[in-house]
């Protein structure tokens, strides 16, 4: 992973000139001031961590696993997001870890969160490094020193068992690694985020990640059947049925908890066979509201397609929704849909026979397979768009959140009306890439010119959007997590109730306040 941008850095690219030329005539962008910083500028804090705790995290894992050196610690500063990348295009790697430890096994990690409590060090479990919310920048005050817990040497399929259609995964596996290990025996999870290519199964745990073929394959959170989990107090070992009436589920308490409470050390996860059959297909709604209304009706009326997402008319005209063809002349009208059915040939010639009608019936004029295969191939490249456009002088983001269906349109007209105010003529796309019976998500990108401050101008406008959020009846995030970002909206969601459970669950399971100090607990 590129350490001041995203991924693979040999397929960066360079705007292409129309989209150039449109950043300086519709907002204004001009080229920053100052190049981005080079490796070697890095500004990198002296290590903090005393000697005998390196050496006795050393004497559990291995001396090649406890790595202190500068290159380490610059990669494994902070996650991805737009305000991550600033600072490091900066040169700015105050956060850094003191030190990265790669355990090797359960019962390493275990003794690693106990020494880390006895010498009071902050652990940071690390998977593939995408938070976009700061969910890897602990607090450091009080702390001996913070470590960053790499779980990549936790890579293995353990087990298979074909009759209940589950799998038993370490969670430092990443994604594309998971698929072609299930492969292998005919199985996929189906659980594609446009994080995929870099994020680890334990990630999707922690954060609750949410795939693009949601509709149809489900939540990451809806795929855990089973865990282990190290806490600094021992061992939990979780699920023992697929649906259980012995009080409480204990995995919602692991699932979404950033690393706060615990380090997930082994997943049992719910899998499916490997699709016989993949179509993807494009759909045109003259309005978004149109377009919304049809989406309810295939999420309500049973069969839809495994993947489901409608653009607005800005993403629709500027191309977001197929970024390799982004400044082709001749953007496209009214609202793109794209529908992707996966699975047994006859399952899925029914659903797509299903949505046909029921989109023809709602207003839809049907695109062919050119919009959706277009979609599918460039799914995983906006990322790197982002970080095209920061080069170019542009401040670029998204946020998401979700709610029910009746609250959508007040919740969109909110968002939307929140970062315009904030930040005065910004470009505001939107989608809906997650539905659910009662309700959707929305996930908005920004883009809009640097100011000489971009730290402080997102800031701002992440904070005018979160309290649109708040006031419209959204959650803060549908799947991004809370991390440090969210805090004080997800404080507001649950109230003072809701953060005591969460502070009585914190210190039951990590007294000393060692893991990931700082992200998700609200503090009051």
């Amino acid at each position: 992973m590129l350490w001041s941008g995203w991924g693979d850095p040999a397929r960066a690219a360079e705007l292409p000139a129309p989209v150039r030329e449109l950043l300086t005539e519709l907002l204004g962008v001009r080229p920053p001031a100052a190049p981005a910083a080079t490796f070697g500028e890095v500004r990198l804090p002296p290590a903090a961590l005393p000697q005998a705790v390196l050496a006795a995290l050393a004497a559990v894992t291995g001396e090649e696993h406890v790595r202190a050196d500068d290159d380490a610690r610059i990669r494994h500063t902070r996650g991805k997001s737009t305000p991550d990348l600033l600072l490091m295009r900066a040169g700015d790697a105050s956060d850094a870890p003191d030190a990265v430890v790669l355990p090797g096994s359960h019962e390493e990690v275990v003794e690693v969160l106990r020494l880390c409590a006895e010498h009071r060090v902050a652990v940071v479990p690390f998977g593939g490094g995408t938070s976009v919310v700061g969910g890897l920048t602990p607090a450091r005050r009080g702390y001996a020193g913070v470590v960053a817990l790499d779980l990549g040497r936790l890579d293995r399929l353990r087990s298979v068992d074909p009759v209940s259609m589950t799998a038993d995964l370490e969670p430092g596996l990443r994604a594309p690694q998971a698929e072609r290990l299930l492969a292998g025996h005919g199985l996929t999870l189906g659980h594609f985020p446009q994080s995929y290519e870099y994020a680890t199964l334990g990630g999707f745990a922690a954060a609750r990640s949410s795939g693009q073929a949601s509709a149809g394959y489900g939540r990451f959170d809806d795929m855990v059947v089973g865990m282990t989990v190290a806490t600094p107090r021992g061992t939990l070992e979780i699920g023992r049925a697929p649906k259980s009436a012995a009080g409480p589920d204990l995995r919602q308490v692991f699932l979404g908890s950033e690393g706060a409470f615990g380090v997930i050390t082994s997943l049992r996860l719910r899998v499916h066979r490997a699709p016989a059959v993949r179509a993807y297909e494009g759909w045109r709604f003259e309005t978004f509201a149109a377009g919304t209304a049809a989406l309810r009706r295939l999420a309500q009326e049973g069969a839809p397609p495994t993947v489901l997402r409608l653009s607005d008319e800005t993403e629709t005209m500027v191309g977001l929704a197929k970024p390799t063809d982004l400044g082709t002349p001749g953007g496209d009208s009214g609202c793109l849909v794209v529908a992707g059915f996966e699975g047994a040939p006859g399952d899925v010639a029914h659903r797509r026979e299903h949505a046909a009608a029921l989109l023809v019936e709602a207003g839809g004029v049907h695109l062919g397979p050119e919009p959706g295969e277009k979609w599918a191939q460039g799914r995983f490249s906006a990322p790197y768009l982002r970080d095209s456009l920061l080069a170019a002088g542009a401040t670029v983001e998204t946020l998401e959140t979700a709610c029910f269906w009746a609250d959508l349109p007040r919740l969109y007209d909110a968002v939307r009306l929140a970062l315009h105010g904030a930040l005065g003529s910004p470009l505001v796309m939107c989608h809906i890439s997650h539905v659910y019976a009662t309700g959707a998500s929305l996930y908005f990108t920004v883009v809009t010119a640097q100011t000489g401050d971009p730290l402080a101008q997102w800031a701002a406008a992440k904070r005018a959007a979160g309290e649109a959020i708040v006031g419209a009846g959204g959650t803060i995030s549908h799947h991004h997590g809370v991390g440090r970002d969210h805090l004080e909206a997800y404080a507001a969601e649950i109230g003072d109730l809701g953060g005591e459970i969460l502070r009585g669950i914190k210190e039951r399971l990590d007294p000393a306040g060692i893991l990931n100090p700082g992200v998700l607990i609200p503090v009051y």
